[in-house]
């Protein structure tokens, strides 16, 4: 049920507006004049008064107008905010931005383009290499008892692995393993790999079964190697925004937020599971760095499998009708570049 009246979401809508254009709090005379209603100054100070009450805006000491409380801005974002799909030819620009011709870069890419468009920190989940579907498996000899193994991901992605192995292959061997796994075993996780495979190596040669252990426990391997869990660009634009260097000890644990990258991981993680645009406004993230901030995600996919999360850290006072757009078509844009490479 909606807690307010018409004239009381007019009244708000134009007080965040306003806040968020300017950032100085709002009076009544101002707001009775934005607001286009044929209100007194004194009737627009009694709503005020009751939106005050309801913990949608609040008054800094050092001011008689009012500015929106986390609570404010959640109604607004929910109730009362309007979002214009990006311009189309804006939208070609972005999509020539996001080359899918090397996975990381078009990650790296995206995260630059959050945070150039928004002026904040824009931030990209890579692929898990867990949730990442292998497209293809070489095997290649180097030496006696040397291989070198390299799985390519559906996401593009290659992964390199020296496998040492009990004997020596010969070309032939390893072109009839390769082909092997490629024929049955192509678009699975490494995990349905192994799971697979726990059936089939009693029905393999002993020999074939000794590279295609050897395979899985390399995949693993490189599946739990979440080094590069996310890209972060733009961070220092945080620094220019006043709402938040004006407090320099929570600055400081925000970016003591963004290098430990668990906390943050964790959040970006919740995206993953969601539909769609998730707006987390203030306390809302359950990360008290975050506390001053508003963070707006969006998943993106590979061949129609969620695998990460695009979005961007600003403060509460942001466009959010600017900002919603751009995380969504960038999650969109990067899902395209990464299923369209086969």
């Amino acid at each position: 049920m909606n807690p307010l009246d018409a004239r009381a979401q007019i009244l708000l809508k134009a007080l965040i507006e306003r806040y968020i254009a300017d950032g100085q709090p709002v009076g009544s005379r101002s707001l009775s004049r934005l607001s286009g209603l044929e209100l007194s100054p004194a009737t627009v100070r009694n709503v005020m008064s009751d939106l005050e009450e309801m913990g949608f805006i609040t008054s800094p000491h050092t001011s008689a107008g009012r500015v929106p409380t986390a609570l404010g801005y959640r109604f607004f974002v929910d109730a009362l905010l309007t979002t214009q799909p990006l311009d189309i030819s804006r939208v070609r620009v972005l999509e020539g931005q996001l080359q899918p011709n090397q996975p990381q870069r078009v990650i790296s890419s995206a995260s630059h383009l959050l945070s150039e468009l928004t002026q904040f920190a824009g931030v990209v989940v890579a692929p898990r290499k867990g949730t990442v579907r292998i497209r293809q498996i070489e095997f290649i000899g180097l030496s006696e008892n040397r291989i070198l193994l390299i799985i390519v991901t559906t996401a593009g992605d290659v992964q390199n692995r020296i496998l040492l192995t009990r004997r020596a292959y010969t070309t032939a061997e390893l072109g009839a393993a390769g082909s092997h796994l490629n024929e049955h075993f192509a678009g699975l996780t490494i995990a349905e790999i192994r799971a697979r495979l726990q059936d089939e190596l009693q029905q393999l040669h002993s020999d074939m079964s000794e590279l295609m252990t050897a395979t899985v426990e390399a995949g693993s391997e490189a599946a739990e190697d979440d080094a590069d869990a996310y890209v972060i660009s733009g961070e220092t634009n945080l620094l220019e925004v006043e709402d938040l260097s004006s407090n320099m000890s929570r600055l400081r644990e925000l970016f003591r937020l963004f290098d430990q990258k668990t906390g943050l991981m964790q959040l970006l993680d919740m995206s993953n599971r969601a539909q769609g645009v998730q707006i987390f406004i203030g306390g809302e993230s359950g990360l008290a760095p975050l506390d001053a901030c508003s963070v707006i995600t969006a998943p993106y996919e590979v061949d129609g499998q969620v695998v990460g999360a695009v979005g961007v850290i600003g403060p509460t006072r942001m466009a959010y009708d600017q900002v919603i757009p751009i995380v969504d078509v960038t999650a969109r844009l990067l899902s395209n570049a990464l299923s369209s490479r086969h």
